[in-house]
């Protein structure tokens, strides 16, 4: 009954958060937000045929803490580069992440978490899936980078996807 009703939980919560987030705080938001919270992924339940399974929800909260702090560093960051730097000082690189993460949807996750984070953008993903073309807009060591991003993100992204 309860998987009728609302298909996607963590999606009905997240919706009916952002809702009264983005509303303020009162019963009206509460209540408009929850028959959101139910009625959109009832409507798109069938362009998801495969539910993503969450193997670990709290790690979610650590990641999320996580890329937000790196978007709030990332921001001051690209202030300075944009700031007191000159264009050919800049040591900008594509570089190649190769993916561990087979999810859809952890891949996606990783893809949009990087484009987020100022300064980096996701560029394509390889026809395999198996690895995520990024520009870095500055970065001496693009190894370090790329072990950086597998480190911070995408060991989590396994954790709450895959695991």
């Amino acid at each position: 009954m309860f998987g009728k009703l609302v298909p996607h939980p963590l999606l009905t919560v997240l919706i009916v958060i952002v809702w009264i987030l983005l509303n303020g705080v009162s019963w009206g938001a509460a209540v408009l937000g929850l028959i959101l919270g139910i009625v959109v992924p009832r409507a798109t339940s069938a362009f998801w045929p495969d539910r993503p399974v969450v193997k670990s929800p709290l790690t979610i909260l650590t990641y999320a803490l996580i890329v937000l702090w790196d978007i709030f560093v990332a921001n001051f960051q690209v202030a300075y580069l944009i700031l007191f730097r000159r264009g050919d000082d800049l040591h900008s690189h594509f570089v190649t992440i190769p993916l561990d993460l087979k999810s859809p949807e952890a891949i996606s996750a990783l893809a949009g978490t990087i484009t987020m984070t100022p300064g980096t953008v996701s560029a394509t993903l390889s026809a395999d899936g198996r690895a995520l073309l990024v520009h870095c807009l500055e970065t001496d060591d693009p190894e370090k980078t790329v072990a950086e991003i597998k480190a911070r993100y995408e060991t989590r992204l396994e954790r709450i996807f895959e695991r």
